[in-house]
């Protein structure tokens, strides 16, 4: 009933439809050489295309009328059925998973979809036997949402019919952003003046273009601790984006051999440090419940105090106490929490 509603409807429309999958998914549609890929798309008719990128997650989109689109999600929930009985031979799990693919819809869209008080995606769930789930929360900068399909292919391929219905029904509203996935970023240290990338709890030096940009970094006079020339982490000149990638895995310096970091002594007496922040930013620092200041505390090993609010002044005081490694790497992490505060801001 469904179909004859699709093409005898008027509904023959072209269409295009979103699928986000993981790099295994990906690497199963596009095959040996491309060669599933090609056949899905001769076979189905539809346009099939696969986001570029070094990519955790990929998009892949389907175009084509409504026939088109049905032929090529046959072809793929086949296929992950077919990966998931592979899969299977070689272990003792004895109930067999279900087919899973994850839409991506328009959030404007997804009001239709779940219908008053889930009326639709109930109908959606019973008339096809496939578990449907839409995303409480937007895909990260996008005003997309990820609507989750699982079951059998059969069922999966009759609840993208449903779906499809609903959208050619319920246009999105306004202007949709869509949602990209983020390239898989690899974090980097500088110690001694030399890059480092962390590969699980190994440090591995870094390609050249990342070291001269570290010399040129180092140029910038960055905060010296107290008895050492030369700084152990310099605060780098950097965007928000690039601090994000560049702190958050520094705890791996904490575990790595004292040689990745030539220059530093093995116990060089401890010292304090003192800084001034403004009253607007402390939360930034201190985190929900003093997380982030612990977690600064702990990466560091600088023990890390900050004064009490004074009234009449706008800035509070931190001293911070420990080897000159400690302290340049607590400040370190400040400053990268106050550069993505005011980023985020939009302030600079």
């Amino acid at each position: 009933e469904m179909e004859s509603k699709v093409s005898e409807g008027g509904l023959n429309v072209t269409l295009t439809i979103r699928l986000l999958m993981h790099g295994k998914e990906v690497g199963s549609i596009i095959g040996k050489k491309g060669e599933t890929v090609k056949k899905m798309r001769e076979e189905s008719g539809a346009r099939i295309n696969i986001s570029e990128g070094n990519c955790p997650e990929r998009i892949v989109t389907i175009t084509g009328p409504t026939d088109a689109i049905f032929k090529a999600f046959a072809m793929i929930a086949y296929k992950f059925e077919e990966d998931i009985t592979n899969s299977m031979s070689n272990s003792t799990a004895t109930s067999k998973p279900p087919v899973t693919l994850r839409l991506v819809v328009p959030a404007s869209q997804c009001g239709s979809l779940i219908g008053k008080g889930g009326s639709k995606i109930k109908e959606i769930r019973e008339s096809t036997g496939a578990q449907v789930q839409v995303a409480g929360d937007m895909l990260p900068n996008s005003t997309e949402r990820a609507v989750t399909i699982s079951g059998t292919p059969d069922a999966i391929i009759q609840c993208v019919k449903q779906i499809c219905v609903v959208m050619l029904e319920s246009p999105p509203k306004g202007a949709t952003i869509p949602y990209r996935p983020k390239p898989a970023s690899t974090p980097v240290i500088f110690a001694g003046g030399q890059a480092y990338t962390i590969q699980g709890q190994y440090a591995i030096p870094h390609p050249d273009q990342l070291t001269k940009l570290h010399q040129l970094a180092m140029q910038q006079t960055p905060f010296t601790p107290l008895g050492q020339t030369t700084p152990a982490f310099p605060v780098l000149p950097l965007s928000g984006k690039q601090w994000s990638s560049i702190v958050l895995p520094l705890q791996a310096i904490i575990t790595m051999s004292p040689c990745i970091c030539p220059g530093l002594d093995a116990s060089p007496p401890a010292s304090t440090h003192e800084l001034t922040i403004p009253n607007d930013l402390i939360g930034c620092i201190i985190g929900r419940q003093g997380t982030k200041i612990n977690e600064i505390r702990q990466m560091s090993g600088a023990q890390i105090k900050i004064a009490n609010a004074t009234e009449g002044s706008s800035e509070r005081q931190i001293t911070i106490t420990g080897t000159p490694a400690n302290i340049s790497l607590a400040q370190y992490l400040i400053n990268a929490r106050l550069t993505s505060e005011v980023t985020g801001m939009g302030a600079l």
